[in-house]
């Protein structure tokens, strides 16, 4: 009974979502005001219905109830508790529900801050909402329903979970990854919203500017939680592939970051708007791609769903009906998004547009070697890949160079600067950073890629801390009280680029200061690899809840130390109801190294195919990652977003 009512749930959610996405229509072109104000209870009793769909799809995971076809297909009597909550979306039915749960739960968000928005921009943003719901609703009810009924034959257990799917990280990484990507939605309901009232002005961009912000924070962590994943469940001791599912979400990221700086030119000075409306499109139709790629079934990937391609038709003419609409509706309004509105070649708006040049030359990259394989085979070209040596070869000098203008950006002003603002500061960090990088590459013996990467890295901190020392010591108040008055979304800014620079040092060192090690090795044997000795104590066999282990013990050393370091136990894991073998890697993580090991395939006798890396300041990959998350969410909280939508 409870798989029907969470299926008659979603139907009723894409009833209430059609009306969201006609009423306020309606009712704007009409000037009809009891239409406006349906807007908002239409988007709860919409988001409350798919909240209940949810619930209820929990629960037949929860109690086991293998009569619905979904829960079979991805759960077993034996999987922990934990991992049958998160197989809710360890399957393609599963997640898109989450999708959905997730974009009804931004569209609430919205409908409760509604009153401080102008009534005739409120109900129209919820209405482009109600649009892309009732896109999403009909792709999840017509192709992929999760409530399908195995009745009579129901299975005494199911199938299992993926085992690869069953850790902590499918917990957190796939909520929080759609946060960012549904998220984005909201910023293109205000450019789509700014575009039919033709309020083209900078108070959409300010109405905007927090929601992308939050969006973008939370599409930071997911990506960085993904590369933390892979890093220790994959075994392969790697944190990015250039996978066409990672760059899938990198790209929303990379527009989505132009967005939150276009945004704030918009915002600001009033130019930009036409380059900021199409940001915004564009970012959401990325994350809308990232969605067809996954599910079409046209990848493969450790990421992605096999799917029936008649659902990648369907999101593939819902990518074309929202984005095709979307810019038919800006070619109409194209005279209105001209900025009339002059700058100077040193101001910040000049800083801002090469910037964003710069991510979308990043995107479109990714782009291109995402896609053109798959253009190629579909034209029956042949088949290609593009791998990392063409991402890392083309990507990394632009996005240097980004890095090189984003120390620069904050330390002009609006309009025009003065050459003197600009020139002493930079030429101070040029020094500095460059005797820093080279004391730092000859004391450590490193490359002239290294020498390039840390000058980068210094010039950026030297930078922002002249900027912020210039803003804090101006006037008679003093620098600690100067300091508490800079707004939260400069805190954010700042917080935002070091973290860039702290990842970039990450990679860097990762790349070239770690040690890998492939070995044939059996209990009683020892390895030494830079500077650690890794002793194979023993091996056993144990038994989990849905698998059976092959687990060693290795004890670590620092050489001339009898005191061990650490102990590691690896595991070679078959999931029984799937005959799945995985490898459960064991790391000892730290601050400025991590030692890596991993299981390879039994060999003859008590020999064992051993990995073993030992991984410099891999963790400031994900510690920037976090500090770039954090940076945005303090964008987003900026008081001010709130006065000013108040007023």
């Amino acid at each position: 009974m409870l798989p029907e009512i969470g299926q008659f749930s979603l139907i009723l959610s894409l009833f209430f979502a059609l009306s969201l996405a006609l009423v306020p229509l309606i009712g704007y072109w009409a000037r009809n005001r009891l239409l406006l104000e349906m807007a908002q209870p239409l988007t709860l009793i919409m988001s409350t219905l798919v909240l209940v769909s949810f619930v209820i799809l929990s629960v037949a995971f929860i109690t086991d109830d293998f009569s619905v076809l979904y829960v079979s297909q991805n759960s077993n009597s034996q999987l922990p508790i934990w991992y049958k909550f998160s197989a809710v979306w360890g399957g393609h039915e599963g997640s898109l529900l989450l999708w959905v749960f997730i974009l009804s739960g931004w569209c609430s968000a919205v409908a409760l801050k509604v009153r401080t928005l102008p009534e005739n921009v409120g109900p129209v943003v919820l209405a482009v909402l109600g649009i892309v719901s009732t896109g999403f609703l009909s792709f999840l009810i017509f192709t992929s329903s999760p409530f399908v009924r195995l009745l009579p034959d129901i299975p005494m257990d199911g199938g299992d979970l993926n085992p690869l799917l069953q850790d902590f990280g499918l917990i957190v990484h796939p909520p929080v990854l759609y946060m960012g990507y549904v998220g984005f939605s909201v910023a293109f309901a205000f450019a789509v919203t700014a575009l039919i009232t033709g309020n083209l002005n900078a108070s959409w961009a300010r109405w905007a500017r927090p929601w992308t912000a939050c969006s973008w924070a939370f599409l930071t962590l997911g990506i960085t939680l993904g590369s933390w994943w892979a890093y220790y469940e994959l075994g392969w001791g790697g944190w990015w592939f250039w996978d066409p599912v990672e760059n899938a979400s990198f790209m929303p990221w990379l527009a989505g970051t132009a967005l939150l700086h276009s945004l704030a030119v918009t915002e600001k000075r009033g130019v930009f708007k036409s380059w900021t409306v199409l940001l915004a499109i564009f970012t959401f139709s990325l994350s809308l791609l990232g969605a067809f790629l996954v599910r079409s079934g046209v990848l493969t990937s450790v990421h992605s769903f096999a799917a029936d391609p008649t659902r990648g038709i369907f999101i593939l003419v819902l990518l074309i009906v929202l984005v095709g609409g979307s810019l038919l509706l800006y070619a109409i309004r194209a005279a209105q998004v001209k900025s009339s509105v002059s700058f100077g070649l040193t101001g910040r708006e000049a800083w801002l547009l090469l910037n964003n040049i710069l991510l979308t030359v990043l995107t479109l990259t990714v782009l291109l070697g995402t896609l053109y394989p798959l253009i190629f085979d579909a034209l029956d070209l042949g088949k290609i890949s593009v791998g990392a040596p063409y991402f890392n070869s083309v990507f990394t000098p632009v996005a240097l160079l980004l890095i090189v203008f984003m120390g620069i950006g904050p330390l002009s002003k609006w309009h025009n600067t003065p050459l003197s603002v600009i020139v002493g500061p930079c030429l101070l960090s040029m020094v500095l950073s460059g005797l820093l990088a080279t004391v730092l590459v000859l004391w450590c013996g490193f490359g002239l890629l290294a020498w390039v990467s840390f000058t980068v890295v210094f010039w950026v901190v030297c930078l922002s801390f002249f900027d912020w020392f210039s803003k804090v010591s101006a006037g008679s108040k003093g620098i600690i009280p100067r300091a508490r008055q800079l707004p939260r979304n400069y805190y954010g800014m700042l917080l935002a680029h070091l973290g860039i620079v702290v990842t970039l040092v990450g990679i860097v060192l990762v790349s070239i200061n770690s040690h890998e090690a492939m070995l044939r090795l059996s209990p009683g044997d020892s390895a030494s690899i830079a500077g650690y000795e890794f002793h194979f104590d023993r091996l056993e066999q144990i038994k989990g809840p849905n698998y059976v282990a092959d687990r060693a013990q290795f004890t670590v050393f620092k050489a001339g130390d009898p005191d061990p370091v650490a102990v590691l136990r690896p595991e070679k894991r078959m999931f029984t109801t799937r005959q799945q073998v995985m490898t459960e890697a064991a790391l000892d993580a730290g601050f400025t190294r991590d030692l890596y090991l991993s299981l390879g395939e039994k060999l003859d006798g008590a020999a064992w195919g051993v990995r073993i890396y030992v991984k410099s300041f891999v963790r400031w990959i994900w510690l920037g990652g976090i500090m770039m998350m954090l940076g945005g969410l303090l964008a987003a909280l900026d008081k001010r977003y709130q006065r000013r939508a108040e007023e």
